[in-house]
């Protein structure tokens, strides 16, 4: 086995772990590219936290193999692995102070050079004034640093990160997904992230896999999946969306023509993931515009959708979040952002939805337009979050 922190990619092959007759995880088959931020995305239950264990060694895959580099891990002890997880719970050792804290996996190794790898891992989180400090005396936020900081001091060819800012307020939330971001640049480790959290694997990853059901659902950068959903599920986990079922009316090499509850609208083909007559056109809701009917709508050669009511209009101060019933019942969302500007349209109003063709997908259309939008908590069944 190479070298801890030699730089290696981790690959995942055909891996599948079953709890009895249960199937958390099937079939996940990924490589995460040696120095990359990769997010493993997906609500409790999909599978994401038992593959996580697997990768550390803590579960033995039912089928499968997990390679680092060349070398096949599969069945390789934790502690002979060069991996190392930092928890949602920081599994701090009270009794030590942080330097101690941080110096524990390197003592036990016989390393040496202690004290210079210490200062410099506690340098990186910015803790170095608190290295006598113990756990107790610490925020939520500095332990999580210290628990990063000693998982980073040994130099794992990757770095698995198990819902680690689960435990903290929105606001330290959001300070350290920047500062996370910041350190994997900086030591450029491999860091494979497990969350729940849409927001905070978009801030951070540069490659997302979007977990369903102990399945890779889709994978790519954050924009991508977020601008090209390849499925309903994605396209309303990852975000909102507006998923509206629509009709195939006419296919041009660089158009697609449909309709929806009788408007005729467009996207170009290279946006639709469907090659069949009926069809889910998405839109996300803050490429929507708003107009009230018999005013003029911005913009040419848009896509609109009339004899809409406003049923619901609330403002959040960076935006205002509009519902609006279409002639066949269904609602959709628009997030009109607060420009201090324009007219403000009221709940009752008659509108006009429209946007830009080019912001519209297709997805197949025998899929369910819900799916993915509201995740229910499944019953435990081992580690299969």
């Amino acid at each position: 086995m190479g070298t801890p922190g030699g730089g290696r990619e981790l690959r995942l092959v055909g891996v599948t772990k079953a709890f009895g007759s249960f199937v958390a995880v099937d079939g996940v088959s990924l490589t995460v590219p040696q120095g990359s931020f990769f997010a493993l995305l997906g609500p409790s239950g999909c599978g994401k936290t038992t593959t996580l264990r697997m990768v550390a060694g803590l579960e033995r895959p039912t089928r499968g193999a997990i390679f680092l580099g060349d070398d096949d891990v599969t069945f390789t002890k934790p502690y002979q692995r060069p991996v190392n997880t930092v928890f949602q719970n920081y599994a701090l050792f009270p009794h030590l102070d942080v330097g101690e804290n941080v110096a524990f996996g390197l003592r036990r190794r016989g390393e040496k050079d202690v004290r210079r790898r210490v200062a410099e891992a506690l340098d990186l989180v910015e803790l170095g004034h608190l290295a006598r400090r113990k756990p107790a005396q610490l925020s939520g936020g500095q332990q999580q640093r210290v628990a990063l900081a000693r998982a980073v001091v040994n130099r794992p060819d990757v770095l698995l990160l198990d819902e680690p800012l689960g435990a903290l307020d929105l606001k330290l939330r959001r300070q350290m997904q920047i500062e996370l971001k910041r350190i994997q640049t900086e030591v450029g480790l491999t860091f494979v992230h497990v969350t729940h959290d849409q927001e905070e694997a978009m801030t951070m990853a540069d490659t997302i896999a979007v977990m369903n059901a102990g399945r890779i659902e889709q994978r790519g950068a954050p924009v991508e999946l977020y601008e090209s959903p390849a499925s309903a599920y994605v396209a309303n986990f990852l975000g909102q969306s507006n998923l509206l079922r629509a009709t195939v009316s006419e296919r041009a090499a660089d158009r697609i023509r449909f309709e929806v509850g009788g408007q005729p609208l467009a996207m170009p083909a290279a946006r639709c993931r469907c090659d069949g007559a009926e069809i889910l056109a998405g839109v996300r809701p803050e490429k929507v515009r708003l107009t009230v009917e018999g005013r003029p709508a911005e913009g040419v050669d848009l896509n609109t959708l009339a004899g809409g009511i406003v049923t619901d209009a609330s403002f959040t101060g960076v935006s205002t979040q509009f519902l609006v019933r279409l002639p066949w019942g269904q609602e959709v969302t628009v997030f009109a952002q607060n420009r201090g500007v324009g007219d403000v349209v009221g709940v009752g109003e008659r509108v006009v939805l429209s946007w830009a063709p080019e912001h519209t997908f297709g997805l197949d259309g025998a899929q369910d337009p819900a799916a993915g939008a509201e995740v229910e908590e499944p019953v435990a069944v081992g580690a299969v979050g």
